[in-house]
Parts: C-alpha cells; sequence; structure tokens
C-alpha cells in the first residue's frame, strides 16, 4: 500500500488500514520510544500515543514527506515531551534490558550466556553509565545518536526525521560520539 492509499484509508477511518499502519511500524516505533525513555511501559505507552495521534490527526498531514518520516517525528516529539515532563527519570533500565525487551518484541534467534550476579552487576552499571552520558548529550546530538542506533537509521533517514541535511546529521553523530567518548573516559578515570 502507498502512502497515498494510506493517508486516504486514515483520513475515512479505515480500520483495516490503521491496522497495518500499526502493524507496519510497531516494533520499530516502540524501540524509537525507548531509545529515549530507557523504560519498557513507558515507551509501550507512548508507542499508543504515537499512533493515536496518527488516528486523530491525518488530516494534519501535508503529504510533503514520507508518511514514515511523519510517524518517527511524532514518536520523537511524543518522547521528547514525556522526557520534558518527567524531569528526573527514576527506573532507568540497563542495556541489556532494553536487549532482552527488544527480543520480547519480536527478534528471535539470542543465546544468552550465563553470568555471573558480579558480571550481570557490571553490565547492568555500565549500562546505567551509557545511559546517563547519552541523556546528558545536548537535544539533537541525543536524537540523532538514538535514532542512528537504537533504531538503525541510515543518516539520510535520519537527516528527513530531523528536518536538517545529511551532513548536518553526519556531524551531530560524530560529535556526539566523541561527547560519549570523553564522558566513559572520565568515568574510567574516575571524574564522572
Amino acid at each position: 500500500m502507498n502512502d497515498e492509499a494510506i493517508i486516504i484509508g486514515l483520513a475515512d477511518k479505515d480500520e483495516k488500514v490503521f491496522h497495518e499502519l500499526v502493524k507496519s511500524f510497531q516494533k520499530n516505533i516502540f524501540h524509537t520510544c525507548l531509545g529515549f525513555v530507557h523504560n519498557t511501559e513507558d515507551a509501550q505507552d507512548i508507542s499508543q500515543d504515537v499512533f493515536i495521534e496518527i488516528y486523530r490527526s491525518v488530516n494534519k498531514f501535508r503529504g510533503d514527506s514520507k508518511i514514515s518520516t511523519w510517524v518517527y517525528r511524532i514518536a520523537v516529539n511524543k518522547s521528547l515531551n514525556f522526557l520534558r515532563k518527567q524531569k528526573q527519570i527514576k527506573n532507568i533500565s540497563s542495556i541489556e534490558q532494553l536487549h532482552s525487551d527488544a527480543k520480547i518484541q519480536g527478534e528471535q534467534g539470542i543465546i544468552k550466556e550465563p553470568a555471573t550476579d558480579e558480571h550481570h552487576f557490571e553490565k547492568k552499571e555500565l549500562a546505567r553509565i551509557l545511559i546517563k552520558a547519552i541523556d546528558s548529550l545536548p537535544k539533537n546530538q541525543r536524537i540523532a545518536f538514538t535514532l542512528s542506533k537504537y533504531d538503525d537509521m541510515q543518516y539520510a533517514e535520519v537527516a528527513v526525521v530531523m528536518d536538517m541535511s545529511i551532513p548536518a546529521v553526519e556531524s551531530l553523530i560524530h560529535r556526539a560520539k566523541l561527547n560519549l567518548q570523553k564522558k566513559l573516559f572520565r568515568y574510567r578515570e574516575g571524574k564522572y
């Protein structure tokens, strides 16, 4: 189904078209939200809000971008709005938890290695530090990095979602990586 047919179907409140849209984007939108909020339940709630917003505001879609771009923009905006409301995120999931949650959402074939309590604690601590470092990045760096790394988007896709040029996205991601390296180096040296 092409973008025009989807928009017409959504505008006509065709439930079949809406369910197809949800089915197509549900997993990726969940991962996008999870990349920002780091909490499975919050990401699920935000994902649902994204699809409710799409259903309600389909008439606002101008057609100057692909539907996927519009959907991702809504997901990013909803996630950032959530973070603004939640000045302090209290329960941060570890990256191990993020990956296991992602597996539950449909990925298969991953074999987990047995972990000791010490190994598990170290992984959790490293994940907490990494998430804290990512969250401390400037807003545009954080958005570009999250879309690129959590959602595996190509730079061109990130550029469309963020409404900027590909070189600008490349620069943001490069600066984000440099900033993360500095932050993680400072942590390793005991200065973080």
